[in-house]
């Protein structure tokens, strides 16, 4: 999810660095610790091929006796591997001299030139190396012996100590590699955890809050991101409270300002203003609308006999100014529906607000819940004038009498959300009925969730009210389906 397409991730990277430092550091400490282990194998062959030589020092100082001395030979190591060969010159020395023991690998000149300087020098010869030491004898005559080092002696166990410092420069290698990764952990894990609560919070999701954990400076930024997520949600909750009250606060003074309308009479000017309501209206209408959209955290079902008894309560005040006798039944127990509360809110303000719109002051009106298996029924009815064409109303835009239709559109959305529908009729108080029909449970086999007029079916058995309305002791009357 952080990682960009064709970018390493930053534990990649750290590995990556901890890989190459480490291994420059193993590389400046191998190159001279693998000559080292070369010369000290390269002496230590030498420096046997010497105390070889040494040993048979003390046989020459006694007898040169051939035979003697070639046992004396062939009882050392060096001299049962064939490597070990005396060389004794006559006297006077350009009389020559006598070989005992292996094979000569010296030149004649390395001999000459060891009695001749009368000290210890290694000659190269085929195959390896001769080590030749000068022994003075007695009556001015000197031996030389001669110890052969082969080449492989020479390199004997290097590759072992080489194979071995390699090893161990990788093993470093991969442990400080797993230490950045552990190190590297520390950092980017609060990172993702940040970012990750960052995407939720872009989101929608104003719960999203990071660990704040980690190295000093990402726990700071974890609980300056909290603190920021904090601030924005309740700036978001103030704007949703601010929504919910936009209602209370521009529906009332346009319903006051629209009778005063009404009351102008004729003329031009008159016919103006109105005109002028009706599209502010219809604007104040579309802003509440948009306003009220359910956030992402808003639940999508709301108890229906609570929303009824807060909106009842607003719009009663209102009601009472103007002497309109109001009732509230069936909202003693809780009814909830699938339907986010915020457009439960907007379509019961729409069609109480209607009441108010298109009747005279003074004409008594109704809210009733019914509940059933699978289906809430609310009813809201009036004693006005009614609605003469029912299906004309319902079409949005043209509900007459001066209205956009945008209220029965809104609760007709809301209705049909869930699969049921919006009716209109006529009420036992004499005037329109507007029923909402919310669906509960599953739609029926074939139906859609969306389709209009579904509440022409036959209606299922519902619940009677048992509780007196909230605000006065008359009835609500039921439902005629005549049409009036």
């Amino acid at each position: 999810m952080l990682r960009a397409q064709g970018r390493a991730s930053v534990r990649t990277t750290l590995a990556l660095v901890a890989a190459a430092v480490t291994s420059m550091v193993a590389i400046a400490f191998l190159i001279p610790l693998a000559v080292i282990v070369r010369d000290v194998a390269r002496d230590r062959a030498f420096t046997a091929a010497e105390l070889a030589g040494a040993a048979i020092e003390p046989v020459l100082s006694i007898t040169t006796d051939r035979t003697t001395l070639e046992r004396a030979i062939a009882s050392t190591p060096a001299g049962a591997s064939g490597n070990l060969t005396v060389y004794l010159t006559a006297s006077p020395p350009a009389a020559g001299g006598t070989f005992v023991g292996a094979q000569q690998h010296a030149s004649a000149a390395d001999l000459r030139m060891a009695t001749a300087a009368a000290r210890s020098f290694i000659a190269p010869v085929p195959g390896g190396y001769a080590v030749l030491q000068p022994v003075a004898l007695g009556s001015g005559r000197l031996a030389v012996t001669e110890v052969y080092v082969p080449a492989a002696d020479l390199s004997r166990g290097v590759t072992a100590s080489w194979a071995v410092m390699t090893g161990v420069a990788l093993a470093l290698i991969a442990v400080s590699v797993i230490v950045a990764d552990r190190l590297a952990t520390r950092v980017t894990r609060p990172v993702r955890e940040l970012a990750a609560a960052a995407a939720l919070l872009g989101d929608g999701d104003l719960s999203a809050r990071s660990a704040a954990r980690g190295p000093a400076e990402l726990a700071a930024a974890g609980n300056d991101f909290n603190m920021m997520a904090d601030r924005l949600s309740r700036l978001i909750t103030a704007e949703r409270v601010m929504s919910a009250d936009l209602p209370h606060r521009l529906r009332t003074p346009l319903t006051a300002l629209r009778m005063n309308a009404a009351a102008l009479g004729p003329g031009r000017a008159a016919e103006d203003t109105r005109t002028a309501i009706d599209r502010l209206e219809q604007q104040v209408d579309l802003i509440i609308r948009a306003a009220r959209r359910p956030g992402l955290d808003e639940p999508a079902s709301c108890d229906a006999a609570k929303v009824l008894v807060d909106r009842f309560g607003f719009w009663s005040a209102l009601a009472e100014d103007q002497g309109r006798p109001c009732y509230l039944t069936g909202v003693d127990q809780p009814v909830p529906v699938p339907v986010p509360r915020s457009d439960l809110v907007a379509a019961a303000d729409a069609l109480i607000g209607n009441i108010f719109k298109h009747t005279m002051e003074g004409t008594e009106f109704a809210v009733t819940l019914h509940h059933g298996q699978g289906i809430v029924l609310i009813l809201f009815a009036d004693s006005g004038p009614g609605i003469a064409d029912p299906d004309v109303a319902l079409r949005r835009g043209s509900s007459g009498a001066g209205s956009t239709g945008l209220g029965l559109d809104i609760a007709r959305r809301v209705a049909e959300s869930t699969g049921g529908g919006l009716k209109i009729d006529t009420s036992a108080l004499g005037g329109a009925q507007v029923q909402m029909r919310l669906r509960t449970g599953s739609p029926p086999p074939g139906g859609r969730r969306t389709r209009r007029h579904r509440l022409s079916a036959p209606q299922p058995s519902l619940s009677t009210p048992k509780t007196p309305p909230t605000r006065a002791n008359a009835t609500v009357s039921v439902t005629r389906d005549s049409p009036r």
